[in-house]
């Protein structure tokens, strides 16, 4: 089943195609791209311009800058995520918790597909019981007797893991008075102690095998902002952001083989947020599982460490706390954070309304 079927409804809009993130991309590959930028100057030289002309001063000027700009990037990338490691698919053990559907599905068939080994922990069927080179193993992340008993299949059946992507998690959507103690329960269990449950389970053996290793956190931009019936997500969250900080400066420290990814994506077009109005397309746009899933891949395939938000204004979530109270306040109504989870249906809602068609 396409990740299309799984669309919020979201309210019309004329520009409902453009985005902010869109534009970016654009200037990404345009003025902001040192090729590109460099490509004026010779054009006015071609034209005869002079060099001391002012336009030609002023295109070779914005071609230095975006050119220092591109190698400071480069520069900061290797310190802060070192040397990549070297990468061979046929070689590659991949655990994907939460991989039944969704974006963890994503990112178990494309590498089932390409040849690595992957396994894919989830307390629910595979959506696409046939996908090519992936091996489902029923689990619930948030019992660690089950992720003990489960590794050692996946070290018997396919090998010793090379990868984890911590990928599963679960979506109450009640405020706080009305949750119940069990499903405070579920929800931390999936969203963070699972995490810590697989990690402590699966990266000894990633670490054993000796030829390095990625593990990857997907994180949300409400573990950073929070968001109303949204407490027990939020927090959970929140906690696996700082998990991984913590465990990328450990790793860095002890066992600088092992690269860590850490997604921070805004609403996703997945079950999971299933009805979820998204408050202003054009700033907050919806993100599609395949875009997330690209990144992932991307970071996998070149050994590489990185830290991905997405979209636009996930990278720059942090500086919301530097303002003052009153003006977050104020930044939450116009955003209508707390507003987005009133037409909340979630997954169970989804397979409920599916029924009855």
């Amino acid at each position: 089943m396409s990740s299309s079927r799984y669309r919020p409804p979201q309210r019309d809009s004329w520009f409902a195609p453009l985005s902010i993130d869109l534009l970016v991309k654009v200037l990404n590959v345009t003025f902001l791209h040192p090729f590109v930028c460099w490509i004026i100057p010779l054009c006015f030289r071609a034209q005869t311009v002079r060099w001391d002309a002012p336009r030609m001063i002023v295109s070779i000027v914005w071609a230095t800058f975006i050119t220092l700009c591109w190698v400071a990037g480069v520069v900061n990338q290797r310190i802060a995520y070192g040397l990549p490691r070297e990468v061979d698919l046929s070689e590659e053990v991949i655990v994907i918790t939460g991989g039944a559907s969704g974006l963890g599905m994503l990112v178990a068939e494309v590498y089932g597909m390409r040849g690595a080994s992957v396994a894919v922990l989830d307390v629910n069927d595979m959506e696409n019981e046939e996908a090519r080179g992936v091996t489902y193993y029923k689990c619930d992340v948030g019992d660690k007797e089950q992720v003990k008993k489960v590794a050692g299949e996946i070290e018997k059946d396919l090998g010793t893991p090379t990868v984890l992507i911590n990928n599963a998690a679960v979506v109450i959507g009640k405020s706080l008075l009305n949750l119940t103690l069990d499903e405070i329960d579920t929800s931390l269990s999936t969203n963070l102690l699972g995490p810590f449950y697989c990690l402590k389970t699966f990266l000894p053996a990633i670490i054993r095998g000796g030829t390095g290793g990625t593990v990857v956190n997907i994180s949300s931009v409400i573990g950073h902002l929070g968001a109303a019936q949204l407490t027990d997500y939020a927090a959970a969250k929140a906690g696996l952001t700082a998990l991984h900080r913590s465990l990328t400066a450990e790793l860095r420290e002890t066992h600088p083989e092992i690269r860590t990814v850490l997604i921070t994506p805004g609403q996703l077009s997945t079950p999971l947020f299933y009805g979820v109005q998204t408050p202003n397309t054009f700033f907050a746009p919806v993100v599609e599982p395949v875009d997330v899933a690209k990144e992932i891949i991307a970071a996998i395939d070149n050994g590489r460490g990185a830290t991905v938000a997405m979209p636009l204004y996930a990278r720059w979530v942090d500086w919301y706390n530097v303002l003052p109270a009153g003006m977050q306040v104020l930044a939450r109504l116009v955003a209508g954070v707390d507003r987005g989870m009133k037409t909340f249906i979630g997954r169970q809602g989804l397979k409920d309304e599916l029924k009855t068609r």
